[in-house]
Parts: structure tokens; C-alpha cells; sequence
């Protein structure tokens, strides 16, 4: 007859019935599952083992009591729509594990009172850590040093060099955009963009504006067109544009909206994309470039890797390994019909 086991028996496998299988004590066993250095290889893998054999899941609390950790982060945003969060958020869940780390989402919708109400609510729940993502790409104010978790800033860096920051390459971004014009023939380039307020506006055109340097080329147009974020704006600029400068062969546009509105233009204009104009936008919403008549071709801000990349370094500080100062992830270009 089969010895009875936990499973057998119909009840849950707890921490005393992986011990008694390993032939440890409940306190060694428990170092070892949390990976505690006082024990030895070959009885950790003796434990381990055991664990398996019995299919054992520890309670998360009671882990928690042991680890000091609730297994839970924050992410703290003030990103309206969902628009550059919500990458972000996909990349760090991917990274923290499902069945590792739990991510709380808070929305303080560009409110300092509710965001310092998130705050208090996330650390009351003992979050390990947070991830804090900007509604644009600006530097805001930082949360603090005095905060009892560690924090990372993602997408809009803190004010504070002594932060972690994680952003995105936006010159490199501009850089990147203008390069394909130029490789596909393109030499008469006008670049419409968004609110001139905005770093990110400001670090695309001067991206763009460098690659056309090295090739001894200038703006079509002898400007940047800085306006709003808006398909409106796309529209009307690139009109001015044309009367400016008919013979204009490629437009990059500051944004994917921005990029519909000069599609709209063009059309209306009985130019053909990319026959004549060559279109390129940025951000890679999907909804957007994706479904454009023809489809746009973009810059990819790679957020999902910003993402992975804060709950990386989310880690190495809750593991004590903290850091500061601003980390640059790179653009990549998605190249759809509109520019080849």
C-alpha cells in the first residue's frame, strides 16, 4: 500500500510536509525556498526537489512575513488616455512575472492632491516599490527621497538627478525618421510637429535637424512647424508648407495625429504618398498609423522595453542595489507604406 500523502489525503501541502519529505527542519526549509545563503547547495536542491514532488505553492503572506516583501508594486501615472501607461505597464508585468509580482495602477490624472492620495493608498498596501510614469515626456517634480520604497521614473524624468529616470531617445527618435527620407531619396524635408513647450518636440527637431546637417540638406520650408498635437494642425501646416514649398518631397510629422492630418492634406492636394510626398509620424499608435490611407510609417518609442527595463531596475533597488540618473532607450522605425 502507497504511503498517504498531502495530496492523497485531500488536504493543501504546507511547508511542514516538504520538510518532512527533504528531512529537514520547517525553518531550513523555508531558507531555501526563499533562497537564503546559510544553506547549502545540496540541501536547497533537496528541498527544492521535495517541493515539487508535492506540487507546494507557499502562501504569499506568509512569505511575505519572511521576505519582508508583499510581492506587489505600484504604478502611479498621470497619463490620461492609457495612450503611453499602458505599454509601459504591459513591458513591467512582463518582466515582474504574473505569478510573481502584482502591479497596482493608479490613474492621478495630472492631480497633484490625487496623486499624493494614490501615494498614501500604495504605500498603505506595502507596495515594494514604484514605477512612476509622466503624462508627457517633461521632467516633474520628484516624489521625493524620503519615500520608505524605492522608485523609478518612467517616460517623464524626475527633477531630481539623484532618481532613476528611464526615457526615450527623442533625438534619436528625429534622427532615425529623417535618416530613411534620406536613404529613400528624399531631399526636400519639411518636419511638422506639436506644441514647441514640449522637450519631446524640441529633441525630434533637433534630431532631424542634425541628420539633414550631415548631408549638408535643410529644412523644405527653412522652419520647424511647431503647433498642437492635433490632425487639424497636420492639415493646415502642411498647406503652408505647399504654398512655401510646392516642390517638397517627404513631411516627418511630430506625431501620428499630426502625420493623419498632412495625409488628409496631401490628398485633398491630389499628391500621391509616397509617390510625390513621403510621410513619416511617430509614437506608432496603432490605431492610428496602422488603419491611415496608406499605412503610416512611424517611430516606435518602445515603451514596452522602457517598461521591462523600470521593473529591471525596480528589482535591483528593492534587492538593495539602487542607482540614479537618466537611462535613454532607443526608437526603432516601423516602416509601412507611406514612405517606401
Amino acid at each position: 500500500m502507497e504511503p498517504e500523502t498531502p495530496q492523497s489525503a485531500g488536504r493543501v501541502v504546507t511547508l511542514r510536509d516538504v520538510a518532512k519529505l527533504a528531512g529537514v527542519s520547517i525553518a531550513t526549509a523555508s531558507k531555501a525556498l526563499n533562497n537564503q545563503p546559510q544553506v547549502r547547495a545540496e540541501t536547497r536542491a533537496r528541498v527544492i526537489r521535495a517541493a515539487e514532488q508535492l506540487s507546494f505553492s507557499p502562501n504569499t503572506l506568509a512569505q511575505g512575513l519572511i521576505t519582508q516583501r508583499s510581492g506587489t508594486v505600484g504604478l502611479l501615472t498621470s497619463d490620461l488616455e492609457g495612450r503611453f501607461s499602458i505599454p509601459i505597464l504591459m513591458g513591467a508585468e512582463d518582466a515582474f512575472g504574473s505569478d510573481q509580482t502584482s502591479v497596482f495602477l493608479c490613474d492621478a490624472r495630472g492631480d497633484t492632491v490625487r496623486e499624493k492620495h494614490h501615494l498614501r493608498a500604495l504605500l498603505s498596501r506595502r507596495v515594494d516599490g514604484l514605477i512612476v510614469v509622466g503624462a508627457r515626456p517633461d521632467a516633474r517634480p520628484s516624489l521625493g527621497r524620503e519615500l520608505p520604497v524605492p522608485v523609478i521614473y518612467a517616460y517623464s524624468p524626475s527633477d531630481d538627478p539623484a532618481d532613476l529616470s528611464l526615457v526615450t531617445d527623442n533625438v534619436g527618435g528625429g534622427r532615425l525618421a529623417v535618416d530613411h527620407l534620406i536613404r529613400h531619396g528624399r531631399r526636400r524635408i519639411a518636419h511638422i510637429t506639436g506644441d514647441a513647450t514640449y522637450g519631446a518636440a524640441q529633441d525630434r527637431a533637433r534630431g532631424a535637424l542634425e541628420r539633414l546637417a550631415e548631408e549638408g540638406l535643410e529644412l523644405a520650408g527653412e522652419q520647424v512647424w511647431f503647433g498642437s498635437w492635433s490632425e487639424a494642425w497636420g492639415r493646415g501646416a502642411t498647406r503652408m508648407v505647399l504654398q512655401r514649398t510646392p516642390d517638397v518631397d517627404a513631411i516627418f510629422a511630430g506625431s501620428d495625429e499630426i502625420a493623419r492630418g498632412v495625409l488628409d492634406a496631401l490628398h485633398q492636394e491630389d499628391l500621391d504618398v509616397p509617390g510625390q510626398v513621403a510621410v513619416i509620424g511617430f509614437d506608432n499608435w496603432k490605431v492610428l498609423a496602422a488603419n491611415a490611407r496608406p499605412p503610416l510609417s512611424t517611430v516606435d518609442m518602445n515603451l514596452e522595453q522602457l517598461g521591462r527595463l523600470a521593473a529591471q531596475r525596480l528589482f535591483a533597488a528593492i534587492d538593495g542595489k539602487p542607482k540614479g540618473g537618466v537611462e535613454t532607450v532607443g526608437c526603432r522605425l516601423v516602416i509601412r507604406e507611406s514612405s517606401s
